[in-house]
């Protein structure tokens, strides 16, 4: 298996290059987001996935390994293969494909070329706890001290106004624990 690859970009023709490691040049697929990020000349680091089919061995690349976790979870999926888990990765960040699958967002989905309704069903259905632990995004203060004022009976507008008073008082790095405390004084008086 060919797990990554460091060298210097010969060619680009999207979606692929070819990378010269060391006198031999390996074709390379990659998502059209990652030709953004990669630089015109010198020096590159590919993390890759190679894909061996009766009549190819195909290499697919990525600027990090986040996004190749992504691409082989995709693969996983009934019905998605290479090409389809690229257009995928090039249509959408790390960020807005965990959003679009916790939110089981069929329309975002579907917006891929290659993806229809079925296809972003059958993405939400067989991904769901599934997503890699660098895409989920922490709570932040703000939102677990607004939940907790929630629970207790306040509402939506209250809880609003008085975490944005409390993280004005104490700074954007305060606690929730601070900002509870903080916003249920400001609503007492």
């Amino acid at each position: 298996m060919i797990g990554r690859l460091t060298g210097v970009i010969l060619e680009r023709s999207p979606p692929q290059l070819v990378i010269d490691v060391r006198g031999v040049g390996y074709e390379v697929e990659v998502p059209l987001s990652a030709f953004a990020e990669l630089p015109e000349a010198g020096e590159v680091v590919l993390y890759t996935h190679l894909v061996v089919r009766d009549d190819a061995h195909l290499l697919y690349g990525f600027t990090n390994p986040a996004r190749r976790v992504w691409f082989r979870l995709l693969l996983r999926v009934n019905g998605i293969g290479p090409r389809v888990a690229l257009a995928i990765l090039s249509s959408l960040s790390d960020d807005e494909l965990a959003d679009a699958l916790m939110q089981e967002d069929v329309g975002r989905l579907v917006r891929v070329p290659g993806v229809g309704r079925k296809t972003a069903e059958r993405l939400l259905v067989e991904l769901r706890g599934h997503i890699p632990a660098p895409a989920t995004k922490p709570v932040r203060a703000t939102d677990e001290a607004a939940s907790a004022l929630a629970m207790l009976g306040y509402k939506p507008h209250e809880t609003k106004t008085a975490i944005d008073r409390a993280v004005a008082a104490l700074g954007t790095g305060a606690s929730s624990e601070d900002l509870i405390r903080t916003a249920l004084k400001g609503m007492v008086r």
